[in-house]
């Protein structure tokens, strides 16, 4: 069952499954692309320099949601279960950073490819600190953003407007402890009346 661990799992494998693909073929010939996770904290450009070095892929979780297909569903599992279950889905950016224009476009490209070509993450390719139940994936998609959204996201953040990808990673479960239920009723009284 995934717990809370399955949100920072979430983004471990696939930045996981990207270096292994990177591995196998490099977008930039001669030069190795790392894929790293920052914080809001990590995107100052004085921060910047000392964590990631180019060329790189980065991906930004900005923003977590409930998902809105699956959150009737597993409100009743949880009825039937006794536990809450919360599935959520988590909104990355993914960017490119290197020296030059044409290095991050291929950076982009190969990231893309990768995705398309890995569009689900289940078994080997999830992270398994966050103890995924054996029927549990993670599917990436392509998220659907106006450019005027995509604008202000980088408006709050320290850095200039980047190119970048976004992403949707669902769907997360967190699974909430289980509640000890009651003993069933052993003794029964019968004719006592309140004095």
């Amino acid at each position: 069952m995934a717990g809370f661990r399955s949100v920072s799992a979430a983004g471990r494998s696939i930045q996981r499954m990207l270096q292994l693909r990177f591995a196998q073929e490099q977008p930039i010939a001669g030069a190795t692309t790392s894929v790293a996770i920052l914080r809001t904290e990590d995107l100052s450009p004085a921060d910047f320099a000392g964590l990631v070095s180019r060329p790189a892929l980065t991906l930004f979780l900005y923003r977590v949601d409930f998902n809105k297909s699956m959150r009737a569903a597993w409100s009743g599992v949880g009825l039937y279960d006794g536990r809450a279950h919360l599935a959520l889905d988590l909104h990355f950016l993914l960017t490119a950073w290197a020296d030059t224009a044409e290095n991050e476009h291929l950076i982009l490209g190969r990231a893309l490819q990768t995705i398309e070509d890995t569009p689900i993450l289940a078994g080997p390719l999830l992270m398994v600190a966050a103890d995924w139940a054996a029927n549990e994936s993670l599917q990436l998609v392509l998220e659907d953003i106006d450019t005027e959204s995509l604008m202000r996201i980088f408006d709050s953040l320290p850095v200039d407007y980047r190119l970048s990808v976004p992403y949707i990673a669902r769907v997360i479960r967190i699974d909430g402890a289980r509640i000890p239920t009651e003993p069933a009723v052993v003794t029964a009284i019968s004719g006592a009346r309140p004095s």
